[in-house]
């Protein structure tokens, strides 16, 4: 006979902005875990079960995309990539996002967020020569290394968590944060960016960049890719520092 598993309570703020009259409130769930659950599956089947009002993100399910981001017991993580064994008391909080948009209940706007910090950084490669070059010519060997510092730096998803965790983004809205300068980072090793380096720094170079950084450690402590955010930031500041 097959062995029961225990039964978890999933306490989740519930709220939809878009209601008139509504108001947020914490509602309490029960579902039985199974062997290798995560959070995402939980989410499902509570949507699929016991409740389909709920509001949740989704897409990849493998820690690829970022959507499922959401503070679970306190602290901002990715639903896809968290197993429910690692909670002994079976008891589960989630809330959404702070520091984004509702939308509703877990479901927060990171895109308008992500969009303007690709934006204020023009975050695509430029080069001022590309409209005019051959098609069918392939790109330049790149050396190994910077290639395998590129993919470090690339490992961002864009999940928002490190800006969640954040006390300087909190304090000032405009803070480019983390996920910012983890880009600037990446484009200023890109050998097939053309821009001058002195065009981050113009950017990033305030309160509202790395300098306004506290270095409370929150982006680097949440991140669920463990990027060496305080690496990059410490190195962008010394760039600047030596320039200036």
């Amino acid at each position: 006979m097959e062995e029961k598993g225990r039964t978890l309570k999933i306490n989740i703020l519930r709220y939809n902005p878009q209601l008139r009259g509504d108001e947020p409130k914490m509602q309490s769930y029960e579902i039985e875990e199974a062997p290798g659950m995560t959070l995402f599956i939980v989410l499902n089947e509570i949507r699929e079960k016991q409740d389909s009002s709920l509001q949740f993100d989704f897409v990849c399910r493998a820690g690829i995309c970022g959507s499922c981001a959401m503070v679970i017991n306190g602290q901002p993580d990715l639903a896809c990539r968290t197993l429910t064994s690692k909670f002994k008391k079976g008891e589960i909080t989630l809330l959404p996002l702070p520091g984004f948009e509702l939308i509703g209940d877990l479901s927060v706007n990171t895109g308008k967020v992500m969009r303007a910090m690709s934006e204020r950084i023009e975050s695509w490669i430029h080069d001022e020569y590309a409209d005019m070059a051959d098609i069918t010519k392939l790109e330049e060997r790149m050396n190994p290394d910077t290639a395998d510092e590129i993919y470090e730096l690339e490992r961002c998803v864009e999940c928002g968590c490190c800006l969640s965790a954040c006390a300087t983004r909190r304090m000032r809205p405009d803070f480019l944060g983390a996920v910012g300068f983890m880009r600037v980072a990446r484009f200023e090793v890109d050998p097939r960016d053309k821009r001058s380096h002195d065009d981050f720094y113009e950017v990033i170079g305030d309160d509202e960049g790395v300098f306004g950084c506290m270095s409370l450690l929150g982006c680097e402590d949440f991140c669920p890719k463990d990027l060496p955010h305080q690496t990059r930031i410490a190195y962008l500041r010394r760039k600047m520092v030596k320039i200036w």
